[in-house]
């Protein structure tokens, strides 16, 4: 089973890092789709087919089929496929088009991103109710339990899941296991559910129910739900662990539902399926079951959010977000970040969440709108690359994706009036914030006007050999050197401060999601040299470790600030957002005892 150099434990990793969203649906998702129809035999073993059709088109097919082969090094994510279509593309339309897709698709996933803690954690502690004693506990109670459950897991994120990541992947081996075991347990009654695996009975409910057949699909879309965390996280861990592991999750899966149906066939009253199957079956075993419940809720609420932390970290280096406060948990694992601002903005909203729609049965009303544009924004892009490389057969098999994708979109919509306006609401608020970033960068850029290399060098020659320097190197950030930021000729020929070494630096992101070069050109004039970071769009890195491998010894570092002054409402927000962002320089982390910031004034 266990082909080329992918072993046991990556799988058991990788069940534990990325599968715990899509692993913790059969908790709400039959039940969901059999509170808005009857479990007839006929509703059963139609939905049962639509579920594990579904899985298969939108999980096995459009990820670990052709996403995951998309990529060059085994990373994921939405700007991952962004970065690799853009250099395929012939005009700026184009490109204009497929970076709005991409932000649209960035903010999509961190409204999902809100939605999946707060329904993961609020179904599976709801399953309290089941427990003799506990039948009439208030919801207020079982809402508080699942905010502390939320407030600690994102209070445990300052300290890394580094030191107990290593306990994921046993627990969710372990999960998937009693989801198998306790779907099998149900089939023994009623076996004829087996035959739902054949697309027959889902196309044969989806023409005989019309429009109502074609609506279920926005409760359906939930047992698909994970599928761009699992994409997004791919970087961690590479292609074939995911894949690998994947053969045997779906499997868990599809026994899992086929059982619930099972068991909802016999009990139409059932109310929270999974859990009064496990009850009914091993009432012994409900508590143990429980508590391994929650603990998979939380792990797929950490995969959720770890996930977003990746998304995020690329948009920043992609300059599509501005630059946030980043810390770096694990010395050994480069996957291990932390985003102060977003971590408590994520808890904040999960727990708005959570007090708005109170019961995980409302919430999976409002769950779905943003999966399925996610996945459809995935599909176009996978299209487009496949048809730009010339790949026929996979073109037309990603088409046919793309059309299931905007099928689910479509009967999704008929969510947004029972609160699938509240995701995309949070959705919303990031693509404003990156919308008003990039517009704002760019008319902060023309009104900056950078002074180019060739009428810079004239004057640095003519400064240098007349004014007095300063002993040692001082070190200038600048985004390219060919076109100079206002800060440097300042300082330089305003202030007369010059240095007997200076050296620009430029930090250059690369179309490649990895590597680290770095390229020096010394003295292209006397006393002035170059110095060229070449970082791959996914890398993080030490910059002070790269100067000291180039031998440079800096005694002073300058970087330009802009101190923005507007009337005009969007301008205020993005000079807002440029007060709140740290500076290059505390970006990377550079030595603040020898950081000088310097001030351009500047009207917009």
């Amino acid at each position: 089973m266990f082909k080329g150099k992918v072993t046991p434990s990556e799988i058991v990793k990788s069940m534990g890092l990325v599968f715990g969203d899509i692993g913790t649906s059969p908790i709400y998702a039959l039940t969901a789709i059999f509170l808005l129809i009857p479990p007839t035999p006929e509703n059963v073993m139609g939905i049962l087919s639509l579920v594990i059709w579904t899985m298969t088109i939108l999980v096995t097919f459009e990820y670990t089929y052709l996403a995951m082969h998309i990529g060059k090094k085994g990373e994921g994510g939405t700007i991952v496929l962004k970065e690799t279509l853009l250099p395929l593309l012939k005009s700026g339309n184009q490109a204009a088009f497929v970076s709005l897709l991409t932000i649209i698709g960035i903010s999509l996933f961190i409204g999902d991103g809100v939605i999946t803690p707060a329904i993961s954690i609020l179904s599976a502690v709801e399953g309290i109710l089941l427990i003799p004693g506990f039948e009439a506990m208030p919801q207020t109670t079982l809402m508080i339990l699942a905010g502390v459950i939320a407030i600690l897991l994102f209070s445990f994120q300052t300290k890394g899941t580094e030191k107990v990541a290593f306990t994921f992947g046993p627990i969710m081996v372990l999960w998937f296991l009693a989801l198998a075991g306790f779907g099998l347990m149900a089939l023994v009654s009623a076996p004829s559910v087996l035959l739902a695996i054949s697309p027959m009975y889902a196309i044969n409910y989806l023409i005989s129910h019309g429009l109502e057949g074609l609506l279920i699909l926005s409760a359906v879309i939930l047992v698909a739900t994970g599928s761009e965390a699992l994409y997004a996280d791919m970087g961690h861990l590479g292609r074939e662990p995911i894949i690998k592991a994947w053969y045997l999750v779906f499997c868990a899966l599809t026994l899992n539902y086929l059982g619930q149906g099972a068991y909802a066939m016999a009990h139409p009253d059932a109310h929270n399926i999974l859990f009064e199957m496990v009850f009914a079956q091993a009432q012994i075993l409900y508590i143990p079951f429980l508590i391994m419940s929650i603990a998979a809720t939380v792990i797929a609420s950490q995969a959720m959010i770890s996930g977003i932390f990746s998304i995020v970290y690329q948009a920043i280096t992609t300059r599509i977000l501005p630059l946030l406060r980043i810390d770096y948990t694990s010395p050994q694992l480069r996957s291990q970040i932390y985003i102060d601002v977003m971590n408590w903005l994520l808890l904040f909203a999960v727990l708005v969440v959570i007090l708005i729609f109170r019961t995980s049965e409302n919430l999976t009303l409002a769950y779905g709108l943003a999966v399925s544009g996610d996945m459809a924004i995935t599909g176009i892009f996978l299209v487009m690359i496949l048809a730009y490389r010339g790949e026929i057969f996979k073109t037309l098999f990603a088409i046919g994706i793309l059309c299931v994708n905007f099928t689910f979109l479509f009967a999704t919509f008929n969510k947004i009036p029972h609160g699938g306006y509240i995701s995309l609401l949070i959705a919303f608020i990031p693509f404003m914030i990156i919308m008003i970033f990039i517009y704002g960068q760019r008319k902060l850029a023309a009104a900056l006007s950078p002074v180019p290399l060739d009428d810079f060098l004239p004057e640095f020659d003519k400064v240098y050999g007349s004014a007095n320097r300063i002993a040692g190197t001082a070190l200038f950030f600048a985004r390219d050197f060919r076109k100079l930021p206002q800060y440097i000729p300042r300082i330089m020929f305003t202030n007369n401060i010059l240095y007997d070494d200076n050296i620009i630096i430029s930090i250059i992101r690369t179309e490649q999601p990895f590597g680290v070069t770095w390229g020096f050109t010394r003295e292209i004039t006397k006393g002035l040299s170059i110095f060229e970071i070449y970082l791959g769009y996914m890398e993080i890195v030490d910059i002070g470790k790269i100067l000291q491998e180039a031998e440079i010894e800096e005694k002073t570092i300058f970087y330009g600030m802009e101190d923005i002054v507007t009337t005009h409402a969007l301008w205020r927000i993005f000079a807002a957002i440029k007060r709140l962002s740290p500076s290059v320089v505390q970006f990377y982390k550079l030595p603040s005892d020898k950081i000088h910031g310097v001030v351009t004034r500047v009207d917009m």
